[in-house]
């Protein structure tokens, strides 16, 4: 729908700034300028709608490091998440993908902007990719404009309390957005002369033609042995460039 191929949703980070944080955990839950935030990682698709949240990790004073203890590629590593299969470019790739800002490493699971671009396509493919992206941004807008406790800096101590009441916030959230959103309207695309496929990567209503195939049960040392092999895939930069490189 977004025009970017086998691409499942943009992960970002929001800082949730704390008040009150408990003056033991005020190195633990700062930043490099001395500010208190509790950091919530989310996952959104073009609807607004949140697939993965993970909320309260200490000493993860960025989005960088908040992210080397997200459980978001558990599934992947266990070898429970769908098999995907896509074409770009004329160009078979398997296992999906999210779309981030410059923090995030060049991974084979991420697609970056380009930096500097200098050709048409290149501009072309920026543009569209950072408009993409901020659909994760996008949500969190909405989540603060939604609910003034999230907007506002958090004033309770209890780090569970506080968790509790953001994960209520995606609840609702996701309640609302399934009962608003028109899935059945006719979505219209301006003229892409670029790239004339476009791909329908989520429809919460759509029913399940086909059972999802997950891989089989491994005994234990062929399973950490598939679980480092899974790990060692997923950070494979030239994927990443290759990838990049066909969608542009």
């Amino acid at each position: 729908m977004r025009g970017f191929p086998g691409m499942i949703g943009s992960i970002d980070c929001m800082h949730w700034a704390w008040k009150n944080c408990p003056s033991a955990w005020q190195c633990a839950y700062g930043d490099r300028k001395g500010a208190k935030s509790i950091i919530l990682e989310a996952v959104a698709s073009f609807d607004t709608w949140i697939w993965h949240a993970f909320l309260r990790v200490m000493r993860a004073q960025n989005d960088l490091n908040f992210f080397a203890k997200s459980p978001v590629f558990n599934n992947v590593l266990q070898g429970k998440a769908p098999k995907v299969t896509y074409c770009i470019n004329g160009r078979m790739y398997d296992g999906p993908y999210f779309l981030v800002d410059g923090i995030y490493p060049r991974w084979s699971t991420f697609v970056k902007t380009v930096p500097y671009p200098r050709s048409a396509k290149e501009k072309h493919f920026a543009s569209c990719q950072d408009g993409c992206r901020k659909d994760v941004e996008h949500c969190f807008g909405i989540l603060q404009a939604r609910w003034a406790i999230v907007k506002g800096v958090a004033r309770l101590f209890n780090v569970e309390s506080l968790r509790s009441i953001m994960m209520m916030c995606i609840i609702l959230h996701n309640m609302i957005v399934e009962d608003e959103y028109d899935y059945d309207v006719v979505d219209e695309y301006e003229p892409d002369t670029m790239n004339n496929s476009r791909t329908r990567i989520y429809c919460a209503h759509d029913a399940i033609e086909e059972p999802v195939q997950h891989e089989p049960l491994e005994s234990d040392g062929r399973y950490n042995e598939l679980i480092s092999q899974r790990y060692t895939a997923l950070q494979k930069p030239y994927m990443h460039n290759a990838r990049q490189i066909d969608l542009i």
